[in-house]
This record gives structure tokens, C-alpha cells and sequence, in this order.
């Protein structure tokens, strides 16, 4: 990738490279089933990828808070826990994170404090309905922060998801998501993997 930031096809080009594009038949977080999976922590396990395409989403989210100074960077673990480290150190501020309690509601743990007023950017890897992101972002407002702008990586919904702030992508795609009802993958007899972080 260049050090003006990735052409297009270049971020999806690496995760084929390092093997991160899958082919088969998926269970996404979102609970729909696709012929494709982008399997981020593969391409993120190399820091040196890691690093430039933090660099890059930060210099994207940059632009979209126009001039405001962003102060914080919050993700959804797990995905989100690698790039948005990479976008915090990137931007030269703190980073924190979300995660599901026993009840599998999103929630901000571990002593992090969100005082009133702070403007926050929320980052995730892959985008595909954005229900993670729109839950941190509903957390964010809730403790009275500003959300400035929201990115992943790879934005899976071709641009059409809503996660109630500005959005960007290093790559927006269109993959094709099935209801699991109407699956033609499961009428063909084949099992749905799920090779993300959360159970099925």
C-alpha cells in the first residue's frame, strides 16, 4: 500500500493474500449465511499490516471529523480490538473498548470512563449489518460523548448499513448475505461455519 493510503482493491488484495478472503459456506455475526467470510485477525496477526491499515483508517477518520480533534477511539471486542488499538496509536490518543456481559449486552467494563463531552470515533474490522458499531455508538451517547465518525476496514453492506453516525471503509464491497430460511447454500446440503470470535 502506498503512504497516501490503499487504491481501490488494494485492502481486499491483502486479505486474499494472506489468506483472509474465505470461500465455503458462513454463519456471519449478523447471523446470515454467505459464500464469502473476511477473516481479519489473519491479515491483523501481522503487525506490520496492522499498523499501516490503522494508519490509514485513522487518516479517513480524521478527515470526516473535519476539524474537530478526535479524543478517543472505542471498538467492540473482539473484532475490533486490533484496529482500533492501531487507529488509537495512529492518532496519538487512548483507546478502549466494548464487550458482551452474560447477557449478551455490549457494554463499556473494565473501569474505562467516558466523561461527558468526549469526542469519540468507533472502529471496528468488518462491517456487515454495523449492529456492533450502532451499539457502541447507543453506549457513546448514553455517557453524553460525541460520536464524530464511525470506520472499518472492510464495509461488507456496499454502503447501505446504518450505524448512526458518518461512516467509512478502507474498501466498501457488496457480499452477497442470505436469510438462513432462504439459504440456497443450506438447501444444497452444506453446514454453515462460523470462523469469527463470537459462538454460534
Amino acid at each position: 500500500m502506498s503512504q497516501l493510503g490503499p487504491k481501490a482493491g488494494e485492502t481486499l488484495q491483502l486479505f486474499q493474500d494472506t489468506g483472509a478472503y474465505l470461500t465455503g459456506h458462513f454463519r456471519l455475526t449478523s447471523g446470515k449465511h454467505s459464500p464469502n467470510y473476511l477473516q481479519s485477525a489473519i491479515v491483523l496477526q501481522h503487525p506490520a499490516h496492522a499498523e499501516t491499515l490503522g494508519r490509514h483508517l485513522a487518516a479517513k477518520l480524521q478527515e470526516m471529523a473535519g476539524g474537530e480533534k478526535i479524543d478517543l477511539v472505542v471498538a467492540p471486542a473482539l473484532g475490533g480490538l486490533i484496529i482500533g488499538h492501531e487507529v488509537a496509536r495512529a492518532l496519538g490518543v487512548p483507546f478502549q473498548f466494548t464487550e458482551r456481559d452474560a447477557d449478551r449486552k455490549m457494554s463499556l467494563r473494565r473501569g474505562f470512563d467516558i466523561p461527558a463531552g468526549t469526542r469519540v470515533v468507533v472502529v471496528e474490522d468488518v462491517i456487515t449489518t454495523g449492529g456492533s458499531t450502532r451499539e457502541v455508538i447507543e453506549i457513546m451517547e448514553a455517557k453524553s460523548a460525541k460520536v464524530l465518525a464511525a470506520g472499518s476496514i472492510i464495509d461488507r453492506s456496499g454502503g447501505a448499513a446504518d450505524v448512526g453516525a458518518p461512516r467509512t471503509a478502507l474498501e466498501t464491497l457488496q457480499v452477497v448475505a442470505y436469510d438462513p430460511a432462504t439459504c440456497p447454500l443450506c438447501a444444497a446440503g452444506t453446514t454453515a461455519e462460523k470462523p469469527g470470535s463470537r459462538p454460534v
